[in-house]
């Protein structure tokens, strides 16, 4: 006779939490992830005392789990980001998108911030490009749909494997060493361009915009087609004309419907 154990994930069960993840979130759990939802998800249950997949479901389905799937989603989202990650955006960002601006008006968004590196490194480029930037009107907004993630960028610190790719010349004009050995922290004046917010982007969006650039990069791989197609649609609306979204390289936007024109890979304008 086979005995019961509460800690594994059935078949059901995983695709009950599909359902949920991408009703929610709009993420789309592929066939594969099921070790690492039940890994994740488990140390969830231990935490709320819960014996079982089943009884983590019904909570979740509950109204007195909702902050639940908050933790749900942060637990199984992966956050992979880094200093200037495919680092030719955020150079045709200084070579070219400043250059564009009329005025002295910036408004860029971060669709997916992580942990931060990526609003920062944005940061950074303007301040680079921008001498005396303090007399623009610079506002970087940064949002993420995990919480844990949002904590760790509004605090800036990190490691020095994190940083490692940045410039040394970069790293010591934009980050403070900690006395804590091997830590750095990003300084004030590059936080005081940016607001980082909680988003779910399935969500209705507070801001009014117009952007001049937005940046959703290695996110959409996770969303549906028609999830992409919808996403995208809002970005038009949200940017001004001749403002630029970034995708990541490995997405693209060939195989949804849109309005964009492409510039060159990963990078549209309106």
């Amino acid at each position: 006779m086979e005995l019961f154990n509460p800690s594994e994930l059935t078949q059901e069960q995983f695709e009950r939490i599909c359902k949920i993840v991408k009703g929610i979130s709009g993420i789309n759990l592929r066939e594969g992830k099921e070790a690492l939802v039940r890994a994740r998800l488990l140390k969830r249950l231990r935490q709320l005392g819960l014996k079982d997949f089943n009884s983590y479901i019904d909570y979740i389905s509950s109204p007195d789990g909702r902050q639940e799937i908050i933790h749900m989603v942060d637990a199984i989202t992966t956050n992979k980001t880094s200093f200037f990650r495919e680092s030719i955006h955020f150079e045709f960002l200084r070579k070219r998108v400043i250059k564009e601006i009329k005025g002295k008006r910036i408004r860029i968004w971060s669709a997916a911030c992580s942990s931060g590196e990526e609003p920062y490194s944005i940061a950074i480029s303007l301040m680079e490009e921008l001498p005396n930037i303090s007399s623009w009107d610079v506002k970087i907004l940064a949002t993420d749909i995990s919480l844990e993630m949002l904590q760790k960028a509004k605090k800036g610190i990190y490691s020095f494997e994190s940083v490692s790719n940045v410039p040394l010349e970069l790293r010591q004009k934009y980050f403070d060493p900690m006395r804590e050995g091997g830590y750095f922290q990003i300084k004030s004046k590059v936080k005081d361009l940016i607001h980082f917010a909680y988003l779910n982007l399935m969500d209705k969006w507070p801001m009014k915009g117009p952007f001049d650039v937005i940046f959703c990069r290695n996110v959409m791989i996770y969303f549906a087609k028609e999830t992409q197609q919808e996403l995208v649609g809002r970005f038009y609306n949200l940017l001004r004309e001749g403002g630029y979204l970034f995708v990541g390289h490995s997405e693209g936007l060939v195989s949804i419907r849109h309005n964009f024109k492409y510039v060159r890979p990963a990078t549209y304008i309106k």
